[in-house]
């Protein structure tokens, strides 16, 4: 999900960040572990002919069922369980009466709250048989989150996470999406840090123990440009063509980044 009414390219100054005890990583882990099984379940049922909305309402009763609730669900007026960008939605897609085609990308944002912590996680997935120009957008999309990840070392700064994943996606033509980002979580849906995806110019922020985020960048097949619908939710790659994303929410242990969402 988004950094709610915030512009990730307007980053002015130092944030506050909340630092978690061992405490609140171990709840947040139980958190981020469930909505890692929601997506992989989802995952599972992903097929041509079905809806979004089909999946919003298998995400929502598993969540449900296993004595979370949905994040976004009323989240600032969002209106379903889950987030399903298809094709050249970026982020942030509603689920409706959209019918899944063979050949399709559609990214699920699953994000849920188990005893007051949330877990933050997505994935793009194909529908049916890919072609050749999406598998290459969502293999280097999924290697960019891995990049984000490996520099997220503690005495690193979180510009270098952005540097990262820039650099990657830069030797493919790619483009990275700048208005949106990642996350600080925890209590907090969207906490501080803001966690960008693209080079900055600044290596801003140092990244320390007990800090935890969300790395989930966004990759266009083209232009980063994008525009959001008049719904005020989804987030359209502005050239039309194709567009993957991928998150992990990741806590800075003494041994390193601990990739709290990893189930898949």
């Amino acid at each position: 999900m988004r950094y709610y009414f915030v512009n990730c390219t307007e980053i002015r100054g130092y944030m506050a960040i909340k630092i978690k005890t061992e405490k609140e990583i171990g709840l947040m882990r139980e958190a981020c572990t469930l909505a890692a099984e929601i997506l992989a379940r989802a995952e599972e049922i992903v097929k041509p002919g079905m809806t979004t909305n089909d999946i919003d309402r298998f995400v929502h009763d598993y969540t449900v069922k296993k004595g979370a609730y949905p994040s976004p669900l009323n989240y600032h007026g969002f209106p379903k369980s889950v987030c399903t960008s298809v094709n050249n939605v970026v982020c942030h897609g509603i689920p409706g009466t959209t019918v899944l085609k063979d050949g399709d990308i559609i990214n699920i944002d699953v994000t849920c709250t188990l005893n007051g912590y949330h877990g933050d996680t997505s994935k793009t997935v194909f529908v049916g048989k890919a072609s050749s120009v999406a598998k290459k957008l969502v293999d280097v999309t999924y290697r960019c989150l891995e990049e984000g990840i490996a520099v997220a070392l503690p005495g690193n700064h979180f510009g270098d996470i952005g540097a990262a994943i820039q650099d990657l996606a830069d030797e493919f033509g790619y483009g990275v999406v700048r208005e949106f980002c990642g996350h600080g979580i925890g209590r907090g849906f969207h906490e501080d840090p803001m966690v960008l995806h693209y080079r900055s110019g600044s290596r801003g922020q140092k990244i320390t123990e007990g800090m935890v985020f969300t790395i989930e960048p966004m990759i266009n097949e083209g232009s980063p440009d994008v525009y959001v619908a008049e719904d005020g939710w989804t987030v359209f790659t502005r050239d039309g063509k194709l567009s993957a994303q991928f998150e992990h929410t990741v806590a800075m242990t003494r041994n390193g980044p601990e990739v709290l969402t990893k189930f898949w």
